[in-house]
């Protein structure tokens, strides 16, 4: 059995088989009674995967969700960052994720020691990081931000004070474009939004004509000057759901188009494929690793867990705390 724990840990992942004819559904929402465990699926999950999720959305609103609840047991379905936010919000509670290997390209864009010395470079800049970070990257952060209040909390800045924005590049160009502020942007990006192109969209466009385009503002500029609309996830669905419109062009990762389809299953919601692809729908290669089997097998043996030093856990949560001050009083 040694041998077998030592392969699961080489891996990542737990890889023990699960019985032929299991319900892994139901096994899973069975195992969670029994170790009051919550499931968490960020939009961009597989389907399954968010159908069987306590709560289903945005990083941050997961993490402060499961925060709220009486679970001895996180289970993130997403990434790794994701899952050290949970642990960083709730340092009491057991944060599993289903495989390590689950990491973001956006994170890794931004190295935690490489942008400590971009930062220390700069004394004079107040440090902006959106939360698509690692807890480490957070650690050297004054306040971070969402998709979603990005815009308001860079201009709760006097326009004088200099700023840094990391770790996206898109998005921190779109801020400032709409902001009028020059930020120091880090040289980041999402490998999902940079795919997407103006070629596959404006072919799209011209098929549905009455479409409206929903972008994610972590899109390269010229994708996101087509918009209709511009926005997180979050923003990108309740507009979805509440237009009067009936077809969308939906310009962010495909697995949206899940809680999009089951929350307005009249319309119609088309996936704008990558530069580099045929196929129609752009996916994220690390969201895509964590499987039903994977949550199944990391409930039943509470593994493998995702731990944040202290140390850096009470650097990171500082400017987490701060973005949670600046969106109340500003009530966002």
């Amino acid at each position: 059995m040694e041998a077998v724990k030592e392969s699961w840990k080489a891996k990542g992942y737990i890889d023990e088989p699960v019985p032929e004819g299991t319900d892994l559904k139901a096994a899973i929402r069975q195992l969670c009674k029994e170790k009051n465990a919550v499931i968490l699926a960020h939009y961009y999950t597989e389907g399954d995967l968010q159908d069987i999720a306590d709560f289903v959305g945005d990083s941050l609103a997961l993490a402060r969700q499961a925060a709220r609840t009486e679970a001895d047991i996180i289970v993130m379905c997403g990434v790794h960052f994701m899952a050290e936010t949970n642990k960083i919000l709730s340092p009491e509670k057991k944060v599993l994720i289903p495989d390590l290997n689950a990491t973001c390209s956006l994170a890794e864009s931004c190295p935690a020691d490489a942008f400590a010395a971009f930062v220390k470079a700069h004394p004079d800049h107040k440090v902006i990081s959106y939360v698509n970070t690692s807890a480490a990257t957070k650690a050297v952060t004054d306040v971070v931000v969402t998709s979603g209040n990005a815009r308001e909390i860079v201009e709760s800045f006097p326009k004088e004070q200099k700023l840094i924005f990391g770790p996206d590049r898109n998005l921190g160009a779109y801020i400032n474009s709409i902001t009028g502020r020059d930020m120091l942007l880090w040289d980041g990006a999402c490998h999902v939004h940079e795919r997407f192109s103006t070629a596959k969209l404006v072919a799209l466009m011209k098929e549905h004509p009455g479409a409206k385009v929903l972008v994610h503002p972590e899109c390269k500029g010229p994708v996101v000057k087509l918009a209709d609309v511009v926005g997180s996830t979050a923003a990108l669905l309740k507009y979805a759901i509440q237009s009067e419109a009936d077809t969308f062009l939906v310009v962010t990762e495909s697995g949206i188009l899940h809680e999009m389809q089951r929350r307005a299953p009249g319309k119609t919601f088309i996936p704008v494929p990558p530069d580099d692809s045929t196929c129609g729908c752009n996916e994220c290669n690390y969201m895509r690793l964590i499987t039903l089997k994977k949550v199944y097998n990391s409930l039943r043996y509470e593994w493998p867990e995702v731990h944040v030093s202290a140390d850096i856990a009470a650097a990171a949560v500082k400017p987490i705390e701060r973005m949670l001050d600046i969106s109340a009083r500003l009530g966002l």
